[in-house]
């Protein structure tokens, strides 16, 4: 495992880090096994968020012995600068700290939600100010919107981008981390397996090391998988042409199907929550059906009012058939809760 500056930021993490959702389907005790594991395995890069359920609680029970050993990045999602206060007390209170040492505003996407963070009493403001009193350390943002990011980085007002990056999202290299790096940022790539679509670990993570200046943030749900993707670091990384063969076919089988979360799609003039009941399949297959459903209640439920009048997929960018796709959605979810009683 090698130790890299993150950014301009004066931080050293293991490239590679731990990503917080998968745990959240786990008992405490097992969740905690699972991060001690990637502790001991030298990952010292751990990203939740407030919204992660008992995520950051079982991250203080964890590693809160060794906290000046590690780096804590956690969001909120919060536009509002009481909403982010109290979001960042939480977080503090639940993983047993006094400081985050990246707190990033999450999924900045559209510009109306730039303009309420940024706005007078935003989240902006209360962010900006507990990074003055100490809680904060650096500030960074998420998004899934490429256009937007780039937006937000090239304002200068944070130390750290992440953003999809995968071998069939690819597109970050470009504009977003040019950028990113022009200006000393640290960048985080969330959705490495492509939110669950790419199934193989070894041939992901072939393309992820010919990106040394990116930290990648696997979801981990067990010790073997630490050990599996730990593993991919401990040797010298070779790109074949079957892998590079391997890395097209699954572009040309997934590269229509699943969602990448840049909001081109909203608003909907029916009120239906898409970008996040389009994600309930992967949301699904990361907690118990029980949990999915307490997770997604209020998206999936906004379903029910699509019309199918296609404005989404008029606006797609990839041109996915939404409508289609969140009926099958729906029918999941409630599957899920007939057998959740």
């Amino acid at each position: 495992m090698r130790y890299i500056p993150l950014g301009k930021t004066g931080l050293t993490v293991s490239e590679v880090g731990f990503g917080g959702i998968p745990i959240i389907r786990l008992d405490e005790d097992t969740a905690v096994a699972v991060l001690r594991r990637a502790y001991e395995s030298g990952i010292t890069l751990y990203d939740t968020a407030n919204a992660y359920r008992d995520s950051e609680k079982k991250i203080g029970r964890a590693l809160g012995d060794v906290r000046d050993k590690i780096i804590l990045a956690t969001k909120t999602i919060r536009r509002d600068a009481p909403g982010a206060v109290e979001q960042l007390e939480n977080s503090l209170h639940m993983m047993k700290t006094d400081y985050i040492d990246i707190y990033q505003l999450h999924q900045i996407a559209q510009e109306r939600d730039w303009d309420i963070v940024t706005g007078p009493g935003g989240a902006m403001e209360a962010v900006i100010k507990a990074k003055e009193q100490g809680k904060i350390r650096y500030i960074g943002v998420t998004s899934h919107n490429l256009a937007m990011a780039v937006k937000l980085v090239k304002t200068g007002m944070f130390s750290t981008v992440q953003f999809p990056f995968n071998f069939i999202e690819d597109a970050a290299k470009d504009e977003l981390h040019i950028a990113a790096r022009e200006r000393g940022m640290g960048i985080l790539a969330m959705k490495p397996f492509a939110g669950g679509m790419i199934d193989n670990a070894g041939i992901a993570f072939k393309f992820l090391r010919e990106h040394p200046y990116v930290v990648a943030l696997p979801g981990f749900d067990s010790s073997e998988r630490v050990d599996e993707i730990v593993s991919f670091y401990r040797q010298p990384n070779t790109v074949t042409e079957t892998d590079l063969k391997l890395m097209e076919k699954y572009r040309l089988e997934l590269g229509k199907q699943f969602c990448r979360r840049c909001e081109y799609c909203q608003p909907c003039p029916q009120g239906v929550m898409i970008t996040a009941a389009m994600g309930y399949k992967v949301i699904a297959s990361r907690m118990s059906p029980q949990v999915a459903v307490e997770f997604s209640k209020i998206p999936m439920e906004s379903v029910a009012l699509c019309t199918e009048c296609r404005e989404c997929v008029d606006r797609c960018p990839y041109e996915l058939p939404i409508p289609d796709i969140l009926k099958v959605h729906y029918d999941l979810y409630e599957q899920h809760k007939t057998e959740s009683k």
